[in-house]
């Protein structure tokens, strides 16, 4: 059974060439051994099915899946500041890798702000790194943020930030989004770790992210934004394409665990479209709604602020 798929693949991509031929070239048999295998009288052999499906660029996941079990990639594991250029370039290569053109969706669960964001040459930036960076790397020695210096990678996080925003983009967030990041600036300037001045800064450019979101909420007809009170959101992301989807979930915060398994990818988009039904818009809403939204994470920035 899975001979005939993979030579169905491989009809599909040869057109009118003669199938027998093809194989006997790739695999470097003569015609009539490569006639007994695509008349299924022999099998190939796991290399030479390895061979054609490299060859063809056909994938053998959906020929080693079930309804209870699917294969899936995992990004590589960052552990100190120098594996995130890794984790940056290997997030352009799914885009890269993905049918960016009309159709694409992306999804986006907030639990915190999507690091898209935090993607700059900011203080804020910079903090959201070395607060990743000692929640990841358990030998990691606490130092001051003001002599954390991570490596400069500012060409790769600029380019990523602007593909995600030229996309369709759906999020999803609640009161909790912005939370994460305002109890992270509390600790470490408690700890002395932040000074005041600077976690005054982080504050201040976190508003300004705020503002920038509400105005995309406004004036931006490709980025949707919805407030959802209900449920605990994840930060899973999903690229949605009619031909071609990726749904990737967080194993930590800086590793996805990336599934392309079109059941797995349709129940996803099923799964987003169902909480979206259940949540409320903060593009189409009026101006009241839309203010009580972004007025309730102002307050927690300005309540932190005075605290100081």
């Amino acid at each position: 059974m899975h001979q005939e798929r993979l030579l169905r693949e491989i009809r599909k991509k040869i057109g009118d060439k003669s199938l027998n031929d093809e194989i006997a070239n790739i695999l470097n048999i003569s015609y009539d051994a490569a006639h007994r295998r695509t008349s299924l009288k022999a099998k190939f052999s796991f290399e030479e099915a390895l061979e054609l499906a490299k060859y063809y660029q056909i994938s053998l996941d959906e020929f080693l899946t079930s309804d209870h079990q699917i294969l899936v990639q995992k990004t590589s594991a960052v552990t100190q500041t120098e594996d995130l250029q890794s984790f940056f370039q290997n997030n352009l290569s799914v885009f890269e890798n993905l049918p960016l053109s009309d159709g694409m969706t992306i999804y986006y669960s907030a639990k915190d702000i999507p690091f898209f964001y935090t993607l700059s040459d900011t203080l804020l930036s910079r903090f959201k790194i070395y607060v990743w960076m000692n929640l990841l790397n358990a030998k990691q020695v606490f130092v001051p943020f003001l002599k954390f210096s991570p490596p400069y990678f500012e060409a790769d996080t600029q380019e990523l930030r602007k593909r995600y925003e030229a996309q369709n983009v759906v999020e999803l967030w609640n009161d909790m989004t912005v939370s994460s990041i305002i109890q992270q600036i509390k600790f470490y300037f408690d700890t002395g770790l932040l000074q005041k001045n600077e976690a005054e800064i982080i504050l201040k450019e976190l508003r300004e992210l705020i503002e920038y979101i509400e105005q995309k909420t406004e004036s931006n007809p490709k980025f949707h934004l919805y407030e959802n009170e209900l449920m605990h959101l994840s930060n899973d992301i999903f690229f949605h394409h009619p031909k071609h989807s990726l749904f990737a979930l967080p194993s930590n915060m800086f590793g996805y665990i990336l599934i392309n398994d079109a059941k797995t990818c349709t129940e996803t988009l099923n799964y987003f479209e169902h909480q979206i039904k259940n949540s409320k818009s903060m593009n189409t809403s009026g101006n009241r709604d839309r203010k009580i939204f972004f007025n309730k994470m102002y307050q927690q920035i300005e309540n932190l602020t005075q605290k100081l």
